[in-house]
């Protein structure tokens, strides 16, 4: 993982996400005996669906959990709460609470609350070896940092081998000339970070 940078609310997010579903929350309520705290996660309406093309222009189509693209027509991108809605509704339609992830990701983070927030991390805390392309803690983190770190990782499954190919894939792309610098940290950004830090680039290229 690396750093996110909270993308701007779009300007159309209130009419067709917030105000909508702080509707649909207040009608809700009045069946679960007027507190919205009660209204189960799977009767709220999943106006954060609008959102979704907002996410994807906003991130650049990149998943916050496995910094790496999400293509179109064949990518799963999905709207991930960071706060899950079962936790606190009141962050259920909030464009702050929103993080772009790609379907494997969101499922396997669920209600989680052992997963980093992307928009929290620090770069350089999650490192990457390029033999096996395994993600690890980096060196040097202060206990509590690095055991953070290494539950995102574990909960996530990031060095799973389909996370692995993935990563490897990009990289030996680049390293055969098959695509440009440019084009590894628009579509694997934490891919493109380590290889120049572990000065792995092509010459010409540093």
């Amino acid at each position: 993982m690396i750093r996110v940078t909270p993308a701007p609310e779009p300007v159309s997010f209130d009419r067709t996400v917030r105000q909508p579903g702080l509707r649909a929350l207040e009608q809700l309520a009045e069946k679960h005996g007027g507190s919205k705290d009660a209204i189960p996660s799977k009767e709220m309406p999943t106006h954060w669906r609008n959102a979704l093309e907002d996410l994807l222009e906003g991130y650049r189509r990149i998943c916050a959990y496995l910094c790496l693209y999400i293509p179109r027509g064949t990518g799963a991108p999905s709207t991930d709460h960071m706060v899950p809605k079962s936790t606190a509704w009141q962050h259920v339609y909030e464009w702050s609470n929103y993080r772009l992830a790609c379907a494997l990701m969101n499922a396997r983070k669920g209600v989680s609350a052992s997963v980093l927030d992307p928009f929290e991390v620090e770069d350089g805390w999650f490192v990457l070896e390029l033999v096996e392309f395994q993600v690890s803690p980096a060196p040097g983190l202060s206990s509590s940092v690095a055991d953070a770190v290494g539950a995102t990782i574990g909960k996530l499954r990031l060095n799973e081998q389909v996370c692995r190919e993935a990563r490897a894939g990009y990289a030996e792309e680049y390293w055969e000339g098959h695509v440009t610098f440019d084009y590894l940290s628009r579509h694997a950004p934490f891919v493109a970070r380590e290889l120049r830090r572990l000065h792995r680039l092509l010459p010409g290229h540093g």
